[in-house]
């Protein structure tokens, strides 16, 4: 028998609310039979959209009313402080009741980092939560993190990162032995910052870790790893860079072959592969980051996530549910702290 996962979902986040959330949440409960979805937000903007469906799959969603919205410029201290009574707040006390496997928000960044530590904790041995997302590459895609979360981060950061990250990409990938690279400005050992080159020995005693080496910014994209580590500065900004730099191919290409008819026979000729490689650069088909660290499930997707796009947040959401790789982690991190010298037990 086929285990039910329920996920909660921020139905107002974002910058389209329930205009995205409602339908693509319909859309994954037919394409999860097994799925339960609890949308929480104003009952009064989200009642009107669910009329417009009448289909079984509504049987398996449950709507819980939230006063209040986290609105996307919000400190996120402001709203740890005044919004308890918001649709990402109770998304979030969901999971830490146990009422739903995973949380699923569009909304403010910063303030489901800080709700999300909040409500659900840490796990053990864990400083800080981080965010990873995949990001394509010559062979298929290779997960980075941390994406943002994390500004300024220690060696032992980066080592609770790269943990994190490779238990999640051997659960979801189901890859038995990830390759795990640390990001860093040359591939000889003394290159990079103290930082960085403390936590590459400290990757490298790992046994649990399959620690490549260093890996360069163009090598992110080349498949030579399936994890990528750094900190949240770092990480961020070649994430932008590399969604920029995907627009930009885009748009020389339609500029290109819009500049002459015999460019634009050529282009119908080639509508197959530009098609292909649209659909291998869009960063929408990678949408959902996920927040490791926590207690429980968290996937962030886009802002401006448009109805297909979240549903690839949604699918996210549960095939970590359906891997538990909350629970997976925690027992990479007790072998660890067990494998460590001394009394000290955390990093």
């Amino acid at each position: 028998m086929t285990a039910e996962y329920c996920i909660a979902v921020d139905a107002m986040g974002g910058d389209f609310g329930p205009r995205v959330t409602v339908p693509a949440a319909i859309d994954a409960l037919r394409r999860h039979p097994s799925l339960r979805i609890l949308l929480v937000g104003r009952q009064e903007q989200i009642d009107p959209l669910l009329s417009r469906h009448v289909t079984s799959e509504l049987q398996r969603l449950t709507v819980l009313h939230a006063d209040s919205v986290v609105a996307m410029d919000e400190k996120p201290a402001l709203a740890l402080r005044r919004r308890r009574d918001s649709s990402m707040y109770l998304a979030l006390q969901a999971v830490a009741d146990g009422r739903a496997h995973a949380c699923v928000s569009a909304g403010n960044t910063g303030a489901l980092m800080v709700l999300g530590r909040s409500i659900l904790q840490t796990l053990p041995g864990i400083d800080r939560p981080a965010i990873t997302s995949a990001v394509p590459t010559v062979n298929g895609h290779c997960y980075m993190l941390d994406l943002g979360a994390n500004v300024d981060c220690t060696a032992s950061h980066l080592l609770q990162f790269a943990i994190m990250g490779s238990v999640m990409v051997r659960a979801v990938e189901e890859l038995e032995f990830p390759r795990v690279g640390l990001l860093n400005i040359g591939a000889e050992e003394i290159k990079g910052n103290e930082q960085v080159r403390l936590a590459s020995r400290l990757l490298a005693e790992q046994d649990q870790l399959n620690y490549i080496g260093f890996v360069e910014g163009d090598g992110v994209f080349s498949g030579k790893a399936d994890l990528v580590v750094c900190d949240g500065f770092v990480g961020n900004i070649a994430l932008k860079s590399s969604e920029g730099l995907a627009r930009l191919i885009s748009r020389k290409l339609r500029r290109s072959f819009n500049r002459s008819l015999y460019r634009r026979i050529l282009a119908l000729l080639a509508r197959p592969v530009l098609k292909e490689l649209q659909e291998q650069l869009d960063p929408g088909r990678r949408n959902g980051a996920s927040l490791l660290g926590l207690q429980g499930i968290v996937v962030k997707s886009h802002g401006g996530a448009n109805r297909t796009c979240f549903g690839y947040a949604l699918d996210q959401a549960v095939s970590e549910a359906q891997m538990n790789v909350p629970e997976r982690i925690c027992e990479q991190l007790e072998l660890y702290l067990q494998s460590r010298e001394g009394p000290a037990k955390t990093f």
